[in-house]
């Protein structure tokens, strides 16, 4: 199998940033309530995620590689800034009901840990390139991934009523994202790809 095609499938399945890694769980939490949004915003963190890491690669590289650790994640995070605030004009301009459901969430992008985790991980695996880009748009999927298996689960057990008080909300939200890492964990054996660990 293509190398990048192992490290693309990998990013969202075995090595689930969200599942796995178990990164960027407050707007996982907090937008999962239906699927139309968590979809929304799935796609906003994926392009942003793929964009900041395509974007850092080259700053890293020719910039930064130099032995300026401590300015790296500086660095990232104003790339990070930059593209959340033109995704968000974006989305304002084109798509304000979109706009109008993320609420406060779509700035918090720039302060999603997964966003600034995909630029560090490829610093630290060393990637090239390609292995970068294609890790920073599976990481997003896996992510959209994610939202989306829990919006979808938590808008069907929003409409039972024989679940236990304490469990309604957020509390079944917990529950169901430990069933989905454990099934996500699973997956492990299916690529043997190497990521740094």
């Amino acid at each position: 199998m293509n190398p990048l095609l192992e490290l693309f499938i990998a990013s969202f399945l075995n090595h689930n940033i969200a599942l796995v890694y178990i990164l960027g769980m407050c707007p996982l939490i907090a937008i999962s309530t239906n699927v139309k949004n968590a979809f929304g915003m799935g796609i906003a963190v994926t392009i942003v995620t793929g964009l900041t890491a395509v974007i850092n690669w080259p700053i890293y590289q020719f910039l930064l590689s130099t032995g300026t650790e401590d300015l790296n994640l500086l660095v990232f995070m104003i790339t990070i800034a930059t593209t959340v605030q033109f995704l968000e004009l974006f989305i304002e301009k084109f798509i304000p009901k979109l706009y109008n459901s993320f609420g406060i969430y779509l700035p918090l992008i720039t302060v999603n840990c997964i966003v600034l985790a995909v630029s560090l991980f490829f610093v630290n695996r060393t990637y090239t390139f390609e292995e970068t880009a294609v890790y920073g748009f599976g990481s997003g999927i896996g992510w959209l991934l994610a939202i989306v298996l829990l919006a979808g689960i938590r808008e069907k057990m929003a409409k039972r009523s024989d679940l236990p008080k304490g469990l309604t909300g957020k509390g079944i939200a917990f529950v169901v994202l430990g069933i989905l890492a454990l099934a996500f964990i699973g997956f492990t054996g299916i690529a043997n790809v190497t990521f740094g660990n």
